[in-house]
C-alpha cells in the first residue's frame, strides 16, 4: 500500500493498478448496522436541561451582515470562447479551487464548514433511525394495506443502511467532536403519515446540504459531501414516489440556510446524550399552515383549514392518513395515490391564489435536543410571507387577522417556460421586510424571518 493516509478519512490507496480495489474507513467514528434496532422508547423528552441556548463563540461581530456589491475580484468574462490564461498543463484550462496539485485534506476547515457538518451528522442519524423505525413499528399487513409490498420494503431497509455510510463520512470528517446518535420523538401513527413524514425529513435533510454546500471552506469535504447528498435527493424521490406524490415536480432544488434545515430537525430530537456537540444555528418559532394540503385527499382543496389535518403541532408533521374517503382508495389515473414511479393528480394539491391560513408561534420555546435549544427571532413585525422554491425567491404580502394569525394567498409565475414558481415541498416564512435574495445568499434574510414553516404545495 502508497503510505500517504488521506488526512481524517484514513483512506488508504495504491499507486498501483490491482484487479480489485478496497476502500476502507479507519476512523474512530464508524456507525455499524449488524444487529441494528429500533430505539425503545421514542418520545419526547422528560427531565430539565442543564444547558440552553445554541453554541456561541465569544464574541460576535454584527447584529448582522450588510448586503455588499459583487466580490472585487469577480471580473472574468469570455467572449472569444477560448481560454484566455496560460495553461498550467496541457488539458488544464487555468483556474478552479484545489487543483494546484496539493494534497486533498479531507476535514472541515472552518467554524463554518464543523457547524455544517455537525448539523449534517444530526441530520444522517435521525434518517438512519426513521426508516428502521418504522420498519420494527408496523406489521407487514399494514404495509400491504399502504401498497407497500416486501420490495418496497426491502429498499427502505437499503436506505437506512446508506445513512450508516453517510453518519461514518461525515462523523470522520469532524473527528472526535462529532454528535452522536440521540433519542428521537416522531409523529407518524400509520405507514402512510411514516412514508409522508420521511418525504418531509429528506426535503429538509437535501435542501439543508445544497444551501450549505457551496460556501464550505473545505472543497474535499464538499466533493464527498457532494456524493452523499446525490443519494439523499433520491431518497426524498422515492418517498414522494411512496406516498403517492409526482416524483420530482419541479426544474430546480431549492437550496436553504443551516437554520432553516436545523429549525425542522429539532423539534423531532428527544434527548442527545451527556456532552454531545451543541450547534450554533438558530432556531426559528413555527410558522403553521392550518389548511397545508393534505396529501391523501383526493381534493387537497377540501382540507379543513383548522389545522386538525395535520398529525400534531411541529412543523414538518405528516398529514393524517385516517380519512373517510382518502385517495389511496380511489380508483382511476389522477385520483388514486397509492405507491408509484410517477403520479399525476388531477386536482393539484394547491394553485395560485390559493388562501393559506396561517398562524405563527412566539419565540422563547423550548425545542430540541433535551429541551435546551430555544426559538428566536431578531425581526420585527411580520409583513410579507417568503416562498422558497426553485431559483426564485417570492414574496406575497401578510394580513393579520388577530395575534399571531394571518393568512396570504399563493403565488403563481414561472421561473422558465410553463415550470410554475410554487410546486415541491417546500419552505415558507413570515419576513418582517423584503429583502432581495438569491440561491446564493439566502442566510442575509435570517435576521428578519419571524417564523418558519414547511408548505406541502405539490
Amino acid at each position: 500500500m502508497h503510505p500517504h493516509v488521506l488526512i481524517a478519512l484514513g483512506f488508504f490507496y495504491s499507486a498501483v493498478a490491482a484487479p480489485v480495489t478496497k476502500t476502507v474507513t479507519t476512523g474512530q467514528n464508524v456507525v455499524t448496522q449488524n444487529g441494528y434496532t429500533s430505539a425503545p422508547y421514542h418520545g419526547p423528552y422528560l427531565g430539565t436541561p442543564t444547558i440552553t441556548g445554541a453554541a456561541k463563540a465569544s464574541k460576535t461581530l454584527a447584529a448582522s451582515i450588510d448586503p455588499k456589491p459583487p466580490n472585487p475580484t469577480a471580473t472574468y468574462y469570455n467572449a472569444e470562447g477560448v481560454p484566455q490564461q496560460p495553461m498550467p498543463a496541457p488539458y488544464v484550462p487555468a483556474g478552479g479551487l484545489g487543483t494546484n496539485g496539493t494534497l486533498p485534506r479531507y476535514m472541515v476547515n472552518s467554524d463554518w464548514d464543523f457547524e455544517s457538518i455537525a448539523l449534517g451528522v444530526y441530520q444522517e442519524y435521525i434518517e438512519l433511525d426513521l426508516f428502521h423505525d418504522g420498519l420494527a413499528r408496523f406489521s407487514d399487513a399494514d404495509f400491504e394495506d399502504a401498497g407497500l409490498g416486501p420490495e418496497m420494503r426491502s429498499l427502505i431497509e437499503f436506505m437506512a443502511n446508506q445513512e450508516v455510510g453517510h453518519a461514518t463520512l461525515l462523523s470522520n470528517m469532524l473527528g472526535e467532536a462529532a454528535p452522536k446518535q440521540c433519542v428521537y420523538n416522531y409523529p407518524y401513527r400509520s405507514v402512510r403519515e411514516w412514508v409522508d413524514f420521511m418525504q418531509r425529513v429528506t426535503r429538509f435533510g437535501e435542501s439543508g446540504v445544497w444551501g450549505f454546500l457551496s460556501h464550505l471552506d473545505s472543497r474535499e469535504v464538499s466533493q464527498l459531501l457532494s456524493q452523499s447528498i446525490s443519494i439523499e435527493s433520491r431518497q426524498q424521490m422515492v418517498f414522494r414516489q411512496m406516498a403517492g406524490l409526482a416524483p420530482m415536480p419541479v426544474w430546480f432544488e431549492n437550496g436553504w440556510p443551516q437554520s432553516w434545515q436545523w429549525t425542522m430537525l429539532a423539534p423531532y430530537i428527544s434527548a442527545c446524550p451527556e456532552g454531545q456537540t451543541r450547534l450554533a444555528w438558530q432556531n426559528f418559532p413555527t410558522l403553521r399552515i392550518l389548511n397545508n394540503p393534505n396529501i391523501n385527499r383526493i381534493n387537497a382543496d377540501e382540507t379543513e383549514d383548522d389545522g386538525s389535518e395535520q398529525v400534531g403541532n411541529r412543523i414538518t408533521d405528516p398529514s393524517i392518513s385516517n380519512l373517510e374517503e382518502s385517495c389511496i382508495d380511489a380508483e382511476g389515473i389522477g385520483e388514486n395515490c397509492q405507491a408509484g414511479i410517477a403520479r399525476n393528480r388531477s386536482i393539484p394539491l394547491s394553485y395560485p391564489g390559493k388562501r393559506l391560513e396561517l398562524e405563527w408561534e412566539a419565540p422563547g420555546k423550548a425545542v430540541g435536543p433535551n429541551n435546551s435549544y430555544t426559538t428566536a427571532t431578531t425581526a420585527g413585525q411580520p409583513k410579507f410571507v417568503g416562498w422558497s422554491n426553485q431559483l426564485n425567491f417570492t414574496y406575497t404580502p401578510l394580513t393579520v387577522t388577530g395575534k399571531n394569525r394571518g393568512w396570504t394567498a399563493q403565488p403563481g409565475g414561472v421561473v422558465f417556460a410553463d415550470d410554475g414558481i410554487v410546486n415541491d415541498t417546500m419552505a415558507i416564512m413570515l419576513t418582517d421586510t423584503d429583502l432581495f435574495v438569491t440561491p446564493f445568499n439566502l442566510t442575509m434574510l435570517n435576521p428578519h424571518i419571524v417564523a418558519l414553516g414547511l408548505y406541502q404545495a405539490g
